[in-house]
């Protein structure tokens, strides 16, 4: 007889444990790389401008929903993901190009907008008329935030790449996207968050 008084542990225990870890992990994963993609995919949307290396796209507009409706911690990954993609030379920036270019700043910049995407894709809507607008005013503004902060880098490094003067910069790389990134901010301050990913 024995007087060992451990519990018997079965090898079976281990996997169990880790099946739920697993799950989340690739779930996580898998979203991660969604919204990378999505982003990649939208971005080819794109118009050239025959007077800047900065094309207009619909770039900025798939930061803002990624950040958005996965939030700001996976919405940062995706666009790591994304960035680290073209960095390296996948074709994934715009008209299927890659490569750290002139315009790899507002790549940047999507981290940045892609973070407070995710607050505004956090902002509760309350119950009343009164609720709900404050809850779009809230997106609103900081989709607004959101979309400006990708000018940010973007300026930097378009400065730092072409060496144009500061004027110069941003009748290239603000003047021709301000209006559309207004209309990008209030279009992705309408998409909803899933209560499954929050």
């Amino acid at each position: 007889m024995s007087t060992n008084s451990r519990p018997a542990v079965h090898a079976d225990v281990a996997p169990v444990a880790a099946a739920p870890l697993i799950r989340r992990v690739a779930r996580e994963a898998g979203l991660v790389l969604g919204g990378a993609a999505a982003i990649a995919l939208i971005g080819q949307i794109a118009l050239p401008l025959p007077f800047t290396p900065v094309p207009v796209t619909l770039g900025t507009l798939a930061a803002l929903g990624v950040g958005g409706v996965l939030g700001s911690r996976r919405g940062l990954a995706a666009v790591l993901l994304f960035a680290t993609a073209a960095a390296l030379g996948a074709p994934v920036l715009a008209g299927w190009n890659s490569g750290v270019t002139a315009s790899f700043g507002y790549v940047l910049g999507y981290g940045l907008a892609a973070l407070l995407a995710g607050r505004a894709g956090a902002v509760p809507v309350g119950r009343g008329a009164a609720a709900v607008l404050r809850a779009a005013a809230a997106r609103v503004g900081l989709m607004l935030a959101a979309s400006a902060l990708v000018y940010v880098p973007g300026l930097l490094w378009l400065k730092a790449a072409t060496g144009a003067t500061w004027g110069a910069v941003f009748v290239m790389g603000l003047a021709p996207f301000a209006v559309g990134d207004l209309l990008k901010s209030f279009a992705a301050a309408l998409l909803h968050r899933p209560a499954t990913l929050r």
